[in-house]
């Protein structure tokens, strides 16, 4: 996003390097990824009236004169299914989906390719998380976004999403097509989070798919190896034998593995009790509201 300077590495869109920001002015294209903040009522200035807030975005843009914003303010309200007349409130009087769907639009305006959607539904009431997340699938749809929606759960993830990347301690340990990941999960940090999914009728995974008690170990002096192993049911706490898990990094040769699993026992993990049929009952339950 170019919000902070860049501490390590590199940021590619379109094989392209995004500029490191070394001064208070954004580069244009960085104004082709958008963000949407998980608080939203933290992410607008409560002394901006909505209209005013996505006039910001749009004369980022340069490309509307000050004349015609309204009538484009209007067009991304309606976007996100809000009244027009919400344009002239603060966003202090809206309730926490609508402040939502304004930040939503606020993004839309700068006319990104790609958003960032970080933890969008966490601070929302249940009832209203159903509502934003179809709004994300048809905004997907209709103008043809890609977005990276950030999520620590993974049945509104998979809800959303066509792939599915999952990370434990800074690293990706799994990246698929929703579908399969969720039917054939290869990595076992991916089978818990499948496991911690609440179902009805259905008794919680035990034995075998428990993490071992204690935190996440320290993301800045991680475990040697396999930074799951500390806590791996299928690892060298369970079988001593597997000591593999300790010396070497499964990032190594994951890319010939399915899913591009970073677990050197990626193959022997079986599939998550009731994965086979849940992936369509969640969607079914999802449009059904």
């Amino acid at each position: 996003m170019g919000l902070l300077p860049i501490a390590e590495g590199e940021v590619l869109l379109d094989d392209e390097n995004v500029p490191v920001r070394r001064s208070g002015r954004v580069t244009d294209r960085r104004r082709r990824v958008q963000m949407i903040f998980q608080d939203p009522f933290a992410s607008l200035n409560p002394r901006m009236t909505v209209g005013a807030a996505i006039s910001e975005a749009l004369a980022v843009r340069g490309e509307h004169e000050r004349s015609g914003r309204s009538l484009a303010v209007r067009h991304y309200l309606d976007l996100v299914h809000l009244d027009p007349d919400v344009a002239t409130r603060p966003p202090g009087v809206l309730s926490g989906g609508q402040r939502q769907r304004v930040a939503i639009a606020r993004a839309l305006a700068a006319n990104p390719e790609v958003l960032i959607a970080d933890e969008i539904t966490s601070s929302l009431d249940v009832s209203v998380q159903s509502a934003v997340l179809n709004l994300m699938r048809e905004l997907q749809r209709d103008l043809g976004l890609t977005v990276i929606f950030v999520s620590h759960n993974l049945a509104t993830v998979r809800y959303v999403s066509d792939v599915i990347a999952v990370m434990y301690l800074g690293r990706l340990v799994e990246v698929g097509p929703t579908d399969d990941v969720v039917s054939r999960p290869q990595h076992p940090y991916t089978r818990m989070l499948l496991g911690a999914v609440p179902r009805l009728g259905e008794r919680a995974l035990t034995g075998e798919n428990e993490l071992e008690d204690g935190e996440p170990p320290d993301p800045h002096a991680p475990p040697s190896g396999c930074h799951f192993h500390p806590r791996c049911p299928i690892g060298p706490n369970a079988y001593p034998d597997r000591e593999v898990c300790v010396e070497r990094d499964p990032r190594e040769g994951s890319e010939g593995r399915r899913h591009r699993a970073a677990c050197h026992f990626a193959v022997e993990v079986p599939l998550p009790v009731g994965s086979q049929h849940e992936s369509k009952e969640v969607r079914d339950v999802a449009h059904d509201g």
